[in-house]
């Protein structure tokens, strides 16, 4: 896996490389500014995911996203911020990001967000959703659509391994799926956040 970490503080850009290098298996490159991270793209990339700081030089806010997504439509990004608020996230998803991270997450969450989106999916924390969508319903916006189809495994009685199978993605993936639903949803397990769901009507 390869990630390349944009960010203007060099302890941010440090500190998460030492985690993901931790975990193995993880090749991490890093930049200062949009457009240096840019140039690493066109002359190393492309990579599994990179990561741009919302306020870092040269973003100009989810301006240097688009032309991120624009010059490089093939590459997987995401937002990565300390101060963004967060109706950010789901703007920056709508804009082409795979996902918003806050740099308030705990180490490990955060390198599982990575590996999450590294595979294709999206990912926002489901505090940051709940914030942004506080006054609607937790199955109409709060969950992605892929969410919503795991879910609606666990509501059939599926294992993650039959869920997987029906959708096509990894076993892992699943398990990551499985892991935000019960914190979206405040549940305490799989069988929890299927019973959830069906009080809600869901389905």
């Amino acid at each position: 896996m390869r990630i390349l970490i944009a960010d203007d503080h060099e302890m941010v850009r440090d500190t998460l490389t030492v985690f993901l290098n931790a975990e193995g298996r993880i090749q991490v490159l890093s930049a200062g500014t949009l457009d240096e991270a840019l140039q690493v793209i066109d002359a190393k990339g492309p990579f599994d995911l990179v990561l741009l700081d919302y306020k870092m030089p040269g973003m100009n806010g989810l301006q240097g996203l688009r032309k991120a997504i624009d010059g490089n439509p093939q590459q997987a990004f995401a937002i990565l911020s300390g101060t963004a608020p967060n109706s950010v996230a789901q703007e920056a998803v709508d804009a082409g990001a795979l996902g918003f991270l806050p740099k308030t997450m705990g180490a490990k969450s955060m390198v599982n967000a990575i590996r999450f989106m590294a595979l294709g999916e999206t990912y926002i924390p489901a505090d940051v959703m709940q914030a942004a969508n506080s006054t609607e319903d937790p199955f109409d916006n709060q969950l992605s659509q892929r969410e919503n189809e795991v879910l609606a495994g666990l509501c059939d009685g599926k294992s993650n391994k039959e869920i997987a199978r029906d959708l096509g993605l990894q076993e892992v993936t699943i398990k990551l799926h499985v892991r935000t639903l019960c914190k979206k949803l405040d549940a305490r397990n799989r069988t929890h956040a299927a019973v959830i769901a069906k009080e809600a009507g869901f389905g």
